[in-house]
């Protein structure tokens, strides 16, 4: 087989990193995964085992890489990669959408689709630029929820407002015109997106405008809540209403 390379966006494609998030490759979409590479540390251990067996179902080929592993991931401690091709993904057109309008952070991302994943927010539309969803740091900090979600990028949120123009748009913003969170989701309505802005600036005051914003009401011990948190609350509460 051709020889891997160090992940770029470029790459058609990348890297599950670590144990638990390679299983979830396995388990949930075997068709991207081209191949997996194990540690000689992996161990005798359940989830060794159960990465194993995997492969073995789903005659996927593994082979011996610590040293790549250790190149992939910059650790020592890294005993198991899947291989997997980036797949194109569509946006469901009825179900609630999580918008995120040029988040940076590749560990914040990562945990938001973790929590996505979590509350069955499984329609995510990332708005440019933004980080790298199959960088191998957001697969990882995702614990390989990504592998479960539909992800998709588009150059402005106006594109996104093309594929799903029925939504009702739920900006999180501070604005004279926003909602208390409880309020929102007492008067939403279906199918809606919610939005969330870059982790630093937020959103634009523009979006104001656009729909019905919100705020998550909270004390002045601190300034603001971080992404992650914010999105997670948000995705609960509209879900749980």
């Amino acid at each position: 087989m051709p020889p891997l390379e160090v992940y770029s966006r470029a790459l058609p494609y990348s890297y599950a990193l670590g144990l638990y998030p390679a299983l979830e490759a396995l388990s949930r979409r075997p068709d991207l995964v081209s191949r997996v590479l194990v540690h000689s540390g992996l161990g005798q251990g359940e989830g060794a085992a159960a990465l194993l067996a995997a492969c073995a179902r789903h005659g996927k080929r593994t082979e011996g890489a610590d040293r790549l592993l250790r190149r992939l991931s910059g650790k020592d401690n890294c005993y198991a990669a899947a291989v997997f091709r980036k797949p194109e993904t569509s946006l469901m057109p009825d179900a609630g959408h999580l918008v995120l309008v040029s988040p940076m952070d590749a560990g914040n991302l990562g945990t938001i689709l973790r929590a996505a994943l979590a509350f069955s927010c499984l329609d995510i539309a990332l708005i440019r630029p933004c980080a790298d969803v199959f960088e191998p740091q957001v697969v990882r900090a995702s614990m390989g929820a990504l592998f479960s979600l539909r992800v998709t990028e588009f150059d402005s949120f106006s594109d996104y407002r093309e594929r799903a123009p029925g939504h009702a748009v739920y900006p999180f913003m501070l604005s004279p015109r926003a909602l208390p969170l409880q309020a929102a989701i007492r008067a939403k309505k279906d199918p809606y997106c919610l939005v969330f802005g870059n982790e630093g600036s937020g959103l634009p005051e523009e979006f104001a405008k656009i729909g019905q914003p919100v705020r998550i009401e909270q004390s002045d011990a601190v300034d603001s809540l971080n992404l992650a948190v914010a999105a997670a609350l948000g995705m609960y509460a509209f879900k749980n209403p």
